[in-house]
């Protein structure tokens, strides 16, 4: 029979108390954070070269010290010798787990160590020594915040592990292989290694979808990079898991190595609850925004608005990097009597940038009268005196010329 709402929260607050007792030392030693090859530390940061020296496996697999288990998580769990007690479990909405013998169990907030400490601790009431071994199945869609500058920033949920989950059924992973495995290995130390070994050679077979969503994934969902994001300097910032101290832990990023250099270890995984977030420049990162465009970490291209003195007035789709100066020859180029150019963009702060010049076709790219272009900017080129004048005396003249013509018409039949 499952806890009743009041029996649950008191498991909450014994389970806070559990947490606390092994951020204290006194229950359990964990390692240092590592989350991809990032060390998350609220006081040192280690160094881009530190980072490069890590061994891949420990760049790229999921730390269970760090992993905070939740809701839709799914586990593989075995009592040594007890396959009545063993099987696979998911984490409930209200963040329980339903065992055999246990009943519901409060573990939302737990890591994987964490549990398997806390399922050894619970299970001893039913069994002599009991050996657990716990390892997740099914990651849980994760659900982050990506702001600063981004095309459009807010809450995102990302998930990767449907193909994943598809394995777990087919029987990639299953009881059998993971029980003489660990019959193999005997105590739960050399289980731990062996543990890892497997681990690596599963995510190996599973491929990408494996993993979790990375930073990459991040940016991506947002719609992408604007003229001003300044990818050498992104920050996420990240839950702690209660055994290492609770609170938050941040990390700043060279998200640009990974666009110019294929550095990998700076697209670290995100867990649930991250906030990511891309520093703005003062000044247009044109070149930034030209190698983003060869990826597909924003929209290849984007729509402005042409119109005035133009060959074809209207929309134009124009890439990502473009310049006023190309939107303008994509409308056909401006009619040869033509007035100044005007140009305006509704910025996210609820400004409006509106700027006046002279057409020069020859303008450096990102020069005050050639302007980098976002999506939704209006160009219009504006009429010259004497084009004005002209539209004007037509638009006079029109009506005289057609009832000129229509008496001309009738004096013939006269």
């Amino acid at each position: 029979m499952p806890y009743l709402p009041r029996e649950i929260d008191e498991q909450r607050l014994l389970n806070t108390r559990f947490l606390w007792a092994i951020a204290s030392g006194a229950a359990l030693t964990l390692q240092p954070v590592m989350v991809g090859a990032q060390q998350f530390n609220e006081v040192e940061e280690i160094t881009i070269e530190q980072k490069q020296a890590l061994p891949l496996e420990e760049r790229s697999s999921v730390t269970y010290d760090t992993y905070i288990l939740g809701p839709g998580d799914g586990l593989q769990i075995e009592l040594l010798d007890l396959p009545e007690l063993s099987g696979s479990f998911t984490i409930g909405p209200d963040g329980t787990l339903y065992l055999p013998r246990l009943r519901a169990l409060y573990v939302e907030g737990l890591t994987v160590e964490e549990l398997r400490y806390f399922l050894t601790e619970q299970f001893s009431t039913y069994v002599r020594d009991p050996q657990v071994f716990v390892q997740p199945v099914i990651y849980r869609p994760i659900r982050i915040y990506v702001g600063g500058e981004v095309k459009r920033p807010g809450y995102y949920t990302l998930g990767g592990s449907n193909e994943l989950s598809n394995a777990v059924k087919e029987g990639i992973i299953n009881n059998q292989q993971i029980s003489s495995n660990r019959k193999r290995a005997g105590t739960s130390d050399i289980y731990s290694e062996q543990l890892n070994e497997n681990s690596r050679q599963e995510k190996a077979s599973f491929g990408p979808s494996f993993v979790l969503p990375t930073v990459f994934d991040a940016i991506k969902s947002a719609q992408g990079i604007t003229p001003y994001s300044n990818l050498s300097n992104v920050q996420v910032t990240r839950k702690r898991p209660l055994g290492l101290g609770g609170g938050r832990i941040r990390t700043n990023l060279d998200f640009l190595s990974l666009i110019t250099e294929g550095n990998e270890s700076q697209n670290i995984r995100l867990f649930d609850g991250d906030v990511v977030s891309v520093s703005k420049s003062k000044v247009v990162m044109r070149e930034q925004l030209l190698k983003a465009g060869q990826t597909n970490l924003s929209p290849q291209f984007m729509n402005v608005f042409v119109s005035g003195r133009v060959k074809n007035p209207g929309g134009v789709v124009v890439p990502q990097g473009s310049v006023l100066n190309q939107a303008l020859t994509l409308a056909g180029g401006p009619q040869l009597l033509r007035g100044k150019v005007e140009f305006i963009r509704f910025t996210r702060e609820g400004e409006v940038d509106r700027r006046m010049f002279r057409y020069n076709p020859g303008a450096a790219a990102d020069a005050p009268n050639n302007p980098v272009l976002m999506a939704g900017d209006l160009i219009t080129v504006r009429e010259s005196p004497l084009s004005a004048t002209t539209t004007v005396l037509n638009e006079v003249t029109a009506p005289l010329v057609g009832v000129y013509s229509l008496y001309s018409i009738f004096n013939n039949f006269n």
